[in-house]
């Protein structure tokens, strides 16, 4: 397992068309080496479309469940399922240790939303960061402890 890892490392440090985009995506904290090789096969559309367009693409999109009169529950559905495994298991560690992410999910969770749901919208608001990331061409900046 830690020879694959390690080979796994090289390959996308090595890989010099994606060197820039790997970079931006080591600057966040909670996205690992796993994240970033997946993000590089599986969503090579991170940050070339806009924030609604790849929140749906992953599945973490709010989707209305309406017909007619009736009035569903929005949820989150569809997209690319293994790409949202992945990047569940990165905000998971993000809302630990990224300032920013950490913050939004004690918010929500201090607004009484359900943890399942506050990690969902941590897990769009994290891919949202990323894809701006990547399109803009800037690495992570810590946010001041004022601004918080």
């Amino acid at each position: 397992m830690k020879t694959i890892d390690e080979r796994l490392a090289q390959c996308v440090h090595d890989d010099t068309a994606n060197a820039r985009k790997v970079e931006i995506l080591e600057s966040v904290k909670g996205v690992g080496p796993v994240a970033i090789s997946t993000f590089l096969a599986q969503l090579p559309e991170l940050g070339n479309l806009n924030r609604g367009q790849i929140a749906k693409l992953v599945g973490v999109a709010p989707m209305n469940k309406d017909s007619g009169q009736a009035s569903g529950r929005r949820r989150t559905f569809g997209g690319r399922s293994y790409v949202r495994r992945v990047l569940y298991m990165a905000t998971l560690v993000a809302t630990r240790f990224n300032p920013r992410i950490k913050t939004f999910y004690q918010h929500l969770l201090g607004k009484g939303k359900p943890k399942k749901v506050a990690l969902t919208a941590a897990m769009r608001k994290l891919l949202t960061i990323l894809n701006t990331l990547v399109k803009n061409d800037e690495l992570w900046a810590e946010p001041n402890k004022t601004s918080v």
